[in-house]
Parts: C-alpha cells; sequence; structure tokens
C-alpha cells in the first residue's frame, strides 16, 4: 500500500508543478512593478484592510520584519499606504491605494484566466467535483497542521 501511496503523492506533487508553471506562465506581473511575493502583501491587505504589518506577517506565515520590507517597497510604489489606527495613535493600519486594488483586481482576472484555461475542458459536474475534493483535502490538511 505505501508504494502506492508514494506514487500517488509524486504524481500528485508533478501535477502541482504543472500547475505552478500553467499559472506564472506568460504572468504580466513578472516584469511590472511589483513581484509575486509582493503581489501577495497587497491581495491579504485586499481582504484585511486596516490590518497591522504583524497580522499581515501571522496571516502568511512571515516575519514581521520581512513583512516591513515588503511594505516599505510597495508604499514607494503608492500601492499602499501606512495610516494612524485611530483607537491607538502609536499603531499603524495598512491599506491598499486606488492603485494598488486596480493592481489587485488585475491580478485576480488573471488567475481567473488561468483558472478557466485550466477547467475548461471538463464538464460542470468534473468542476465541482474537483473543487470539492480540493476543499475536502486543503481542510483536512489544515485541521491536521494546527498546533495543539
Amino acid at each position: 500500500m505505501t508504494n502506492v501511496s508514494a506514487v500517488i503523492e509524486d504524481s500528485l506533487v508533478d501535477l502541482f508543478d504543472r500547475l505552478h508553471k500553467l499559472a506564472f506562465s506568460q504572468n504580466p506581473f513578472h516584469k511590472g512593478v511589483v513581484t509575486i511575493p509582493q503581489l501577495t502583501l497587497l491581495n491579504w491587505v485586499s481582504g484585511s484592510p486596516g490590518c497591522s504589518i504583524q497580522a499581515l506577517a501571522d496571516g502568511l506565515g512571515l516575519t514581521a520584519p520581512t513583512v516591513s520590507v515588503g511594505v516599505r517597497r510597495l508604499e514607494n510604489a503608492g500601492l499602499l499606504e501606512r495610516q494612524l489606527d485611530p483607537k491607538d495613535g502609536r499603531a499603524i493600519q495598512l491599506f491598499l491605494t486606488t492603485p494598488g486594488r486596480e493592481l489587485c483586481q488585475q491580478a485576480r482576472e488573471f488567475r481567473r484566466d488561468k483558472m478557466r484555461l485550466l477547467l475548461k475542458s471538463l464538464t460542470e459536474e468534473e468542476r465541482t467535483m474537483l473543487v470539492t475534493l480540493f476543499d475536502n483535502a486543503i481542510s483536512a490538511a489544515e485541521i491536521e497542521s494546527q498546533p495543539e
């Protein structure tokens, strides 16, 4: 049984590698203003406007100093801004600027186009099944990876 499991696991690794290549092929952002990791920061702030640097770092599993460097670069590019927390004048909140929101929207559309391409040859039932199976597998892995 172990050999079959290893073959399946290796096949899944190969599939994810191919998916990664597909996702980043013809990426309009790779030579732009921001890097893929910086887009990840922007995307997280987009979903959590007003977050702190520490919350951003925790959410992405990074250190606050690492995130601070990315935040500073995104601020310099005019995509992100810091504002004082109205409840605590010492704390900083992060928000996307209008160009930052537009870039996040373009990135979302790019990813959505890649997913359309990926799902194009599947029936609606197969698409639903694929999403359900991935959701089940990822949810179970998230539960398993939680510290006790």
